[in-house]
This record gives structure tokens, sequence and C-alpha cells, in this order.
């Protein structure tokens, strides 16, 4: 008695009393997310029905895999976003995509339901348990994939944590892990925290190393005779994409971006000169990056996918790295010089620079390809006609695979959006990623949200196209029906029955999953070149208000020249002894 009637003095004392799952959906209203993906569970059942409170929609996906997908997709698209699974066997479905997003500097606020305090404190053998008392052993699994772990157990320390965790989420740019018990989610703390939003600025740089490393950047552009810009996904993640555009177009320099960097640069500009990975570079590109005797390397992930096998050949001696944490020149690293401040005062002092012009890379259609009498759709053949066809303001999303790897031949018109999962590459990611990515196009008002996929990949994650349509969703499906697993079969076992997959009849899934024909969804099917012509003719399939579902079918040993190149390289890697 005397425990509880201290509680209500305490709870007396505040100045605007509110539920403790309240104030966490507010604030993520407040940083921007308008949806929560996840899936119910005993042990969140209670905090779910706060988020319509709060403004926000909940989505509710088919499975926790799919759910951390989807909220990676609408993060990437939003800046954060939020998940929510119930403890152990929710959370465990749900952490191999939050280690992807954890990998790739993804920000989702994972939200776990838990069992309550009290069960907690008496080791109560409850379900969703392994049955040893132990109930942090799941939290203790995330605390590597999470840049903030946060156990919501006082309602006294509650409002603390969860602004701290929500900040270093966006700052961070990773996820981070709530774990709400369930005698927690209406525990009352003070709601007058909440008219303070949270600080999400960036810390500054101390100013005096700032300005020096800013000098030495000068130096050494002003002395090069022929500097380029690389920009990589860390630029995108960690949002230096407006000083990025600022540098690129008072510079002149030539811009090229890196598989995973897709998509970060307006590929309308005349100083843009495609993607450079190493042997799988864009015609002409690698010659341009590897002989310039400086490369602005802006957020680099030097990954094996990211650099076709590792076939870099940029000498440190040549490059200046700008990253979230620190800024090298050359062999001299200056740590805690964040990117962002050192770019906007190298942008206001660089004046004239020496500047080569770079390739300019088109969609045109190869040349063998244009004069080959085939109707066979290609790899070399389609991802040209296809970025012929693409629109600007398009979001468009490529499995790790034969799409990945084929969108490097693209040239994107204005303001494209690219989403790929190059260094995780979980197979299966890009649909469900879909669905975030879509939902988040939703509420921001942009038309047009694309995905191309492998069959093999798809069949992990299909399901995520009855969530798409019971949102209403609108998503360009391309599903490549070619046999399997075609990245796999260029590692290893071009013909072995392990890189098989059952064929389905794919577009029939989508009335399967609840879809009408010609009233919420279409389906097609396309098997030639004249088809896929046809097709990206049809104004009414360009502009549809509801999912369209393409099955496209393409040869099973072909693909582009840059995943065949990867894929020799990851071949030799692996056989390493």
């Amino acid at each position: 008695m005397a425990t509880s009637a201290a509680s209500d003095i305490r709870t007396a004392e505040l100045k605007q009393p509110v539920d403790v799952a309240e104030y966490l959906f507010r604030r993520l209203h407040e940083v921007g997310v308008r949806s929560v993906h996840g899936l119910p569970g005993d042990y969140n059942l209670v905090a779910l029905d706060y988020i319509p409170k709060a403004g926000l929609n909940w989505v509710g996906n088919v499975n926790e895999l799919n759910a951390g997908y989807a909220a990676d997709g609408y993060a990437r698209i939003k800046g954060i976003s939020a998940l929510v699974t119930t403890f152990g066997v929710g959370e465990l479905s749900a952490i191999n995509a939050v280690a992807g997003a954890f990998s790739e500097y993804v920000p989702i606020v994972h939200i776990v339901g838990t069992p309550s305090t009290i069960s907690q404190a008496d080791g109560q053998l409850l379900h969703h348990t392994l049955g040893n008392g132990d109930f942090n052993v799941f939290s203790n699994m995330s605390r590597s994939v999470s840049c903030v772990v946060s156990l919501l157990n006082d309602p006294h320390m509650a409002a603390t944590l969860i602004d701290n965790a929500i900040r270093e989420c966006y700052i961070q740019s990773r996820p981070v892990y709530l774990a709400l018990p369930t005698d927690m989610v209406q525990k009352k703390i003070e709601g007058e925290r909440l008219k303070t939003p949270i600080d999400l600025k960036f810390p500054p740089n101390n100013e005096e190393k700032e300005d020096y490393v800013v000098d030495v950047v000068l130096k050494y552009l002003h002395a090069a005779k022929n500097p380029v810009v690389l920009v990589d996904a860390c630029a995108i993640r960690h949002r230096v994409l407006n000083e990025v555009h600022q540098l690129v177009e008072k510079s002149g320099m030539p811009v090229f971006v890196t598989p995973m960097g897709k998509g970060a640069i307006n590929e309308t500009l005349p100083n843009y000169g495609g993607v450079y990975a190493g042997d799988g570079s864009n015609d002409g590109v690698r010659e341009r990056v590897e002989s310039s005797d400086l490369v602005l390397s802006i957020g680099a992930i030097k990954s094996d996918f990211n650099t076709a096998g590792f076939s870099y050949r940029v000498s440190q001696l040549s490059t200046i790295d700008f990253h979230s944490t620190y800024t090298r020149v050359k062999f001299s690293e200056y740590p805690n010089v964040r990117m962002n401040g050192v770019l906007q005062k190298v942008i206001a002092k660089m004046g004239r620079l020496n500047i080569e012009d770079g390739p300019k890379p088109t969609n045109k259609v190869p040349s063998a390809e244009e004069e080959s009498s085939s109707e066979t759709i290609t790899q070399a053949w389609f991802w040209p006609t296809m970025g012929q066809w693409l629109q600007p303001k398009d979001i468009v999303i490529t499995e790790t695979g034969t799409a990945n790897f084929g969108i490097w031949e693209t040239r994107f018109p204005a303001d494209v959006t690219a989403v790929s999962q190059v260094l995780w590459g979980s197979i299966g990611y890009a649909t469900g990623s879909c669905q975030g990515v879509a939902l988040a196009a939703k509420e921001m008002g942009i038309k047009r949200t694309i995905l191309f996929t492998g069959d093999g990949s798809f069949q992990l994650t299909a399901q995520e196209v009855s969530t798409m349509i019971r949102q209403k969703l609108n998503p360009i499906i391309f599903v490549i029906c070619n046999e399997g697993y075609t990245i796999e079969r260029f590692i290893h076992g071009m013909d072995a029955t392990y890189n098989d997959v059952q064929e389905w009849k794919y577009k029939d899934l989508v009335a399967v999953f609840g879809g009408e024909e010609g009233k919420t969804a279409r389906t097609y099917q396309v098997k030639t070149k004249k088809e896929v012509e046809t097709l990206f003719k049809d104004e009414e399939f360009a502009t549809a208000p509801f999912l369209q579902f393409v099955e496209l079918y393409m040869p099973k040993e072909d693909a582009p020249r840059a995943l065949k190149l990867t894929a020799e390289a990851s071949a030799r890697t692996n056989a390493e002894k």
C-alpha cells in the first residue's frame, strides 16, 4: 500500500500526465513517422491501441521478417521508421531485417512488447521464453545490431530513454531497440516534455579542427589537375546530399556513383559520368576515375558487391574520404570531423578548379542487341530500354541479383530514388521493402514505385503483395522469371538443383491475395522484346492507380556483365584457403 500511495503522489505531481505508449508514438509522429509496421502479439496488443490515438496508421504485415524489410524501405524514403513485434518469437523473426538495416545504416525504431516487469522479476515460466527465466536473452541478441538498446522498465526513466533512442536512431542512422513491458504501457509520465521537440541536429564539429581540415582539403583540391567526385551510400544515409549536390553543381567536377550510391546524384547533370564499380563500371568510367589525381570519395562503403569483387584501383594517396565520423585526407585521418560541416565550407571557399570532362552515359541499347533479330528479352537489352521508360521522381527497388547489377546500365531521369540492399544482400528483401517504400511514397505524394526482383527472391517474401493490396498501394512489380537463383548460379552450380526453384504462376498470386483484375490490380506476362516495348508505351500501365504485376521472362543463363564479374570474384574469395 505504501508503494502504491507513493506512486499516486508522484503521478499527481505530473503537469500533463500521459501514458508511456502514447508518449512513444507521439514522439514517432513528431519525427516524421506516419505508419507503423509489424505484427500483433499478446505482449504488444495494448500498446497497439495507442497507434491511431497518435495519428499513426497501423500497417499489419504478414510476418515479422517482411515487416522488418518494409520498415527498412519506409525509412529509406521517409528518413526513419517504426517496427513493432512481440517478445521472443516476433522479434527473432525480424532480427535478420534489423541486422540488414544496421549493416546499411537505416534508422528503424524497433519496439518489442515484453512480459510485465513483475513476471520478469519473478522469473515466471511464460510462453515465448526459453523456459530458463532469462528475460534479457533476446534484447542481448539485438545489442550487436542496434545502436541503442533501452528497456523501459521504469516510468521515471521512460521519456528520457525514448527521446534518446529516437535521437540516436536518427543521428547515427541505425536501428534502436525499445523493450516495452505490458505493465509499463499505461504508466503515467510527464507529457509536458512533448512540447519540446527532440533535437535532431547533428553535433557540430570542433571549429578549429574543421577549419584546419577544410584548408587541407582545399590545398589538394586546387593542386589537382583532374579531380572527380565519387558518391556512395553513406552520403544518402547520413543526409549530406544537399551539400553533395551543391559541390557537384558549383564545381563542375565529373561525378560518379557507386552501385550503393545509385540515385544519390541528379543523373541529368552534364557532369554526371555513370557508375564506378572497378571492373564492373559503365563504359569509360573506370579509366576516368582511376586516372584521376584526386578522388573526393563521399560516404564510401567498399564492400565486395559494391566494388565488383574488390576491383577498385584507386590509391589512398589520391583520395579524400568524407564520412559521418571522420575525414581522411590521403593517409591522414581526422576523427570526429563530420563531413557535413567540412563540405559546406569547402563549397563556400573552393573557387575555380581544374576540370577534365568525364564520360556521358546514355540509355542507348548496345549495338549488338539492336542489330539482333532475336525476340528473346536479354539483360543487356532490357535495362537501357527500361531506363528510357522511367520518369522523374520514380522510386526504383532492385533485388540483389540480376536486377541490382542490371540497373547500373540505366541513366535515371531527375530525382529518381534507387533502393537496394547491396551490402547485407538478404534474398527476398526487395519485395518486403517495396511495401514500405510504396507506402512512404503514397504519404509523400510520389506517384510511382517500381520493383524488379527475381523469381527465386520473390518466392521468399511473396506474401507481402497481400499487404500492398490491403493498404491500397500501387507499385509496379516486375518478377524476372529465369528459373531460379541466377547470382548463385554464376558463383557456383550453374546447373545444380539447389539453384532451381519451383515454377509458380506468379501473376495468379495477385488474385489469391485478394486483388481484383482491373479494379484493384492488373497483371501481365511478357516474353518478347516487342511485348516489353508495347507495355512501356501503354499509358494506362504507366499511370495506373493500383498495383500492377508483370511476369518478365529472361533466359536462365543470361546475366548482366557486372554480375558475372562480381560472381567470379566471389567464387575466388570463397575458395581462398
